[in-house]
């Protein structure tokens, strides 16, 4: 690989029914796709079972490591099956009936059987990202009569937002917990949770994996008010967070999302973890082939503000044009990557909540790397500590992560930076080892002999132990210190 080139912002893409082949996902993949998401709230656990083979088998076949994540439904509330679109506008009389299937033209099916308890005559009710706007009339029985104040055509399972309503559902619900089991039967990378209000919700999805004997990361996605104003506590216990602006901007006014945006996206860079920018990047490229300026903005200041990953939703998923589609975001970040617009070597200070020998290593690699003009750092890992800690502060250099543990391989390839391989190189750091060293960079990487590298990692044990060591090596030269 021709580091210079590479995109150190990942691409996350949704798979659904516009990229649903093995050969359409290798060229996903071919064009920068860096991990797919699963959308558990649309289609059948068959389905999804079939995406996972097909994501798994191109992965082996193109030799990269794909990671997986379970995106969970959450206590969204949606439209149920509606046969054909239904066309609403202004004024029509709407009919909300807790059902799944579509029963009449002037009727919605909505699969929230309490729907009725949780509005009141004058409310508000948003259809599809706030697309179509409904206001209560009156309660009759279990439905709900609503005018429609501006509409559009409206599809099956698109989300309803009331104001009200999530407040009183579970945060991971009976059809989650099934996923979670689906999740840990796949040995997935990630599992997301959709509408995280505060760090219990994310300790109640980490016991049901547990339960399931499962150990996955979970990304809390933030899209209600609630988990905005409960940050801090959420990612002191969630692995990483998805900053999911469609339902963010319906619950908030659509001004504040891009202040929060940037808020969430550095304080999730303070605790260390993963961070997802998604919604609406390209959402013009469901029916065109180029994005508007407007969305190629966006996607860049996602990139600027520092997030790990850009995400494709209804793009890739149902979108005409799933492969250009990811190949306009990475040219996209490949350009405002090659420009000064984006920080490298980000002062993050010392974090108490990790160790320290392996906090300041990473702080060290980092500025070796600029000081010496290193062309990257590579990092031995088992479970991805350390290289996730140097991803955090952003070096001007690409990492290259070495590891025995494929998962680990995996999940790595979602953060900003991190270009993971996978080999049983567990031994102590000898000149035999460096040889190897020498041997794979050269063959790998458009690294030259005699160009320096940082190398970091544990004594005695190169990768299984705690990152205890750093060094400086120049290829081809085993023996310089």
């Amino acid at each position: 690989m021709e580091l210079s080139k590479l995109v150190r912002t990942k691409i996350v893409a949704t798979l659904g029914p516009a990229c649903a082949d093995e050969k359409t996902i290798r060229e996903m993949i071919n064009s920068g796709v860096c991990m797919f998401r699963l959308n558990t709230s649309h289609g059948t656990e068959d389905m999804h079972q079939h995406y996972f083979s097909m994501i798994r088998n191109a992965s082996k076949e193109l030799h990269k490591f794909i990671p997986v994540v379970v995106d969970l439904q959450g206590p969204k509330i949606r439209v149920g099956n509606i046969e054909t679109p239904l066309e609403i506008k202004k004024d029509m009389v709407i009919i909300l009936t807790p059902s799944t299937q579509y029963d009449k033209a002037t009727e919605i099916p909505v699969d929230y059987a309490e729907i009725a308890k949780d509005v009141n005559p004058g409310d508000k009710v948003l259809l599809d990202d706030g697309k179509i706007g409904l206001e209560v009339l009156e309660i009759i029985g279990n439905k709900v009569k609503t005018k429609v104040l501006y509409g559009k055509e409206i599809k099956p399972r698109k989300g309803i937002n009331v104001p009200t309503a999530a407040q009183s559902l579970s945060a991971v619900t009976e059809r989650d917990v099934k996923y979670i089991k689906f999740a840990v039967d796949n040995n997935a990378d990630y599992i997301a949770l959709s509408f995280v209000r505060d760090a219990k919700d994310i300790e109640l999805a980490k016991k049901h994996i547990k339960d399931f004997g499962g150990n996955i990361p979970v990304i809390a996605k933030i899209e209600k008010p609630q988990a905005v104003d409960n940050i801090d506590a959420i990612l002191r216990v969630a692995d990483g967070i998805m900053v999911a602006r469609g339902d963010l901007g319906i619950e908030l006014s659509p001004e504040d999302v891009p202040i929060v945006q940037k808020s969430l996206v550095k304080k999730a860079a303070q605790e260390r973890k993963v961070c997802i920018v998604a919604t609406q990047m390209l959402e013009s490229m469901m029916e065109e082939p180029v994005p508007t300026r407007a969305e190629a903005s966006d996607v860049a200041n996602a990139i600027i503000d520092g997030t790990d990953a850009i995400m494709l939703s209804g793009e890739t998923a149902a979108g005409k044009y799933p492969v250009l589609a990811v190949k306009t975001m990475y040219k996209i970040a490949q350009n405002v990557e090659h420009t000064n617009l984006c920080r490298t070597s980000v002062p993050l200070g010392i974090n108490p909540d990790y160790q320290l020998s392996p906090q300041a290593i990473a702080h060290a690699a980092v500025e070796m790397a600029k000081d010496l003009n290193a062309k990257a750092i590579l990092s031995f890992t088992h479970t991805g500590y350390t290289p996730r800690l140097i991803s955090k502060i952003k070096p001007p250099v690409p990492i290259l992560a070495i590891s025995d543990m494929e998962p680990t391989c995996r999940r790595l390839n979602l953060l900003w930076g991190i270009f993971s391989s996978y080999r049983e190189w567990d031994t102590v750091l000898d000149g035999n080892l460096l040889s190897k060293i020498d041997e794979f960079i050269l063959s790998n990487t458009d690294i030259k002999k005699d160009e320096r590298i940082i190398i970091t990692g544990s004594i005695p044990k190169l990768i299984s132990g705690r990152t205890n060591f750093i060094r400086i090596h120049r290829i081809g030269a085993p023996l310089e210190v």
